[in-house]
């Protein structure tokens, strides 16, 4: 499934805007037609944004159910020359699509993109009304899992609640765009661009699906440079590109090609796309990530798709100014914790050079008590990871990699954060996901580690390339005492090293902190200690040679659950939610920009 865009062959409308929106309190908008059109009592609500944080309604806030959107929207007479498809970024979590009230699509997964062909549903020359049913439930045979549990009001009323895993908000929600957009009936459904170097020369090697491909028509395939030159091109649905003295992509030089894919039959154009493509090689060697056969040490963030208001949904707006924020950080990468983000998101990574290790929405495969400090209880063996859950997570995983797998800067899977990778029973289940993603792709893959798993017994990570651990010693262990925080993070990482002889990228390091509260000498949640914390782990890391990244947690403050544990979400952020920078954003620069390292 590409992105849609529009080129030669191929026409795109935007459908985001302001939508009818409606609770369905009672569960019964389908039998009472809500699809036909007949909500009963909506009100605005914007696409994309999670609908739970725009009005000032704890109900709306608060509401696990269904929930209704709709929109409508012309199409011209010309448009039914080609196939007609509708395409939603993301819902989450479930979503139930209506095309003049007719029920044409299910799709179970909130983070990743689904098209509709809908030709045969439109009106010529009248109205259209798209209905979206949203459904913000967790199970356990979907990611991230949970359950939802009934609870009776003093008011006699049944009110749902989700029982999640999960340390961030469940918010709901058409969180992505929405477009309409065409496509030949002979179409390019598909593209797969490798890239390498031979001496001085840059090798693109492209496979294009094409549907309905016969002998009478032809492929041709060019790369172009930002000026519009082509600089190499070639025939057919499988072809190897050659450039001379290429520009290699790099967060010093994020340059991007122009890849050009046509199809032509008896000379005529049929169909047309054009994607960026950027030249670089990614591997794992000697215990080092090498970027272009080079070392490198992966500065950044855990991140969440998080904001003011828009809660989830994608804002261009507040993105840029992540990137700013980074940039101006000396950060070069970053974790989509803990789910695939917006396309739009590793577009803007691709142009700007930030490398993103890309992660599925595994997040809360295990179950524990207080956060990284509670007894681990079983969730393979307890029997709540099914064959369901397994064939989801399979599914997400490769719909992930078929959508990112052409971006530059995308340079890791992660197949899944905190799992219960101490269970004998998680080693098949892991096996056989990493077997799949060899397959497909090959990006060095990663699992994130918990900091209460012990490598002496973790089934998983001998299975990957690198491995991720979430460390907090000194803040979930012995709290406030980061002389012996730092003794324990430094025997923890060297039975990793110890245990497995494979490079370690710290994913998650951090501390909870109030913006303007200042202490002397430090204590918790001031942000004196916020910067002491990070000096200390990453004086442990600049003396270990197989630590090859660290990503802080978290890039900003994020909302999560209501809990005695959190003070209007998780505080961890280097910058506040409205993106002001705490004093340890500071340090950082001075870290990453300057160089500096601690004996």
């Amino acid at each position: 499934m590409l992105y849609p865009i529009e080129t030669q062959s191929r026409r795109v409308k935007n459908l985001n805007g302001i939508w009818s929106f409606q609770l369905d309190q009672a569960g019964r908008g389908e039998k009472d037609n809500w699809q036909d059109g007949q909500l009963t009592d909506p009100i605005p609500m914007p696409v994309p944004s999670s609908f739970n944080d725009i009005t000032t309604q704890e109900d709306i806030r608060d509401f696990v159910g269904d929930a209704w959107y709709e929109t409508s929207f012309y199409v011209h007479d010309e448009w039914f020359e080609e196939n007609i498809f509708i395409r939603f970024g993301a819902v989450s979590h479930t979503a139930t699509v209506y095309v003049n009230g007719k029920k044409i699509k299910v799709n179970r997964g909130g983070f990743l993109p689904f098209e509709i062909d809908v030709t045969k549903h439109l009106h010529k020359n009248q109205m259209n009304r798209l209905t979206v049913k949203v459904n913000n439930e967790l199970s356990w045979d979907m990611l991230p899992p949970g359950k939802v549990v009934e609870e009776k009001r003093l008011d006699g009323r049944i009110k749902k609640r989700v029982k999640q895993q999960h340390d961030f908000f469940n918010y709901a929600g058409i969180h992505r765009s929405v477009f309409i957009y065409t496509k030949p009936s002979i179409n390019i459904e598909q593209i797969r661009v490798n890239t390498s170097f031979l001496d001085d020369r840059g090798i693109v090697d492209v496979k294009s699906w094409v549907t309905h491909v016969g002998d009478s028509q032809t492929i041709e395939v060019a790369v172009q440079d930002h000026k519009g030159k082509t600089v190499s091109s070639g025939k057919g649905g499988e072809s190897k590109l050659f450039i001379d003295h290429p520009r290699k992509w790099s967060p010093k030089d994020p340059y991007l090609y122009n890849l050009h894919i046509t199809v032509l039959e008896g000379g005529k154009l049929i169909d047309h796309y054009v994607m960026k493509i950027g030249l670089r090689t990614v591997e794992i060697s000697n215990g080092h990530f090498l970027l272009n056969g080079e070392n490198f040490y992966l500065k950044g963030f855990g991140k969440h798709e998080d904001a003011l208001i828009r809660g989830k949904g994608y804002d261009a707006v507040t993105t840029l100014r992540d990137f700013q924020l980074m940039k101006w950080s000396g950060a070069n990468s970053f974790r989509t914790a803990h789910y695939p983000y917006a396309e739009e998101v590793l577009h803007l990574a691709d142009e700007m050079g930030f490398l993103v290790i890309d992660e599925t929405s595994a997040v809360g495969l295990l179950s524990q008590g207080v956060p990284a400090t509670g007894e681990l209880q079983p969730v393979f063996q307890a029997g709540k990871v099914s064959r369901e859950l397994f064939e989801h997570h399979k599914k997400v995983l490769k719909e992930l990699i078929y959508r990112d797998w052409n971006h530059p800067s995308v340079v890791m899977w992660s197949i899944s954060n905190e799992a219960s990778t101490m269970e004998k029973e998680a080693e098949p289940y892991f096996k056989s996901l990493i077997q799949m993603v060899r397959e497909l792709d090959n990006r060095p893959v990663m699992n994130v580690n918990l900091m209460l798993i012990e490598p002496e017994r973790c089934v998983v990570s001998k299975h990957c390339d690198v491995i991720g651990l979430n460390v907090y010693h000194g803040w979930y262990s012995t709290p406030g005492e980061l002389e012996q925080g730092e003794r324990d993070l430094r025997h923890y990482l060297n039975r990793w090293e110890k245990e497995f002889k494979l490079p370690i990228l710290i994913t998650e390091f951090g501390v909870d902190t109030i913006a303007g509260l200042h202490k002397l000498p430090p204590v918790m949640f001031s942000e004196e200690f916020q910067v002491e914390f990070l000096k200390t782990y990453q004086r442990v890391f600049d003396q270990m040679s197989y630590v090859c990244g660290e990503h802080v947690w978290n890039f900003a403050d994020f909302m999560t659950k209501q809990d005695t544990v959190r003070v209007d979400g998780n505080k961890k952020g280097v910058f506040t939610r409205s993106r002001e920078p705490k004093s340890a954003a500071f340090h950082l620069r001075q870290r990453w920009q300057e160089g500096v390292i601690y004996d």
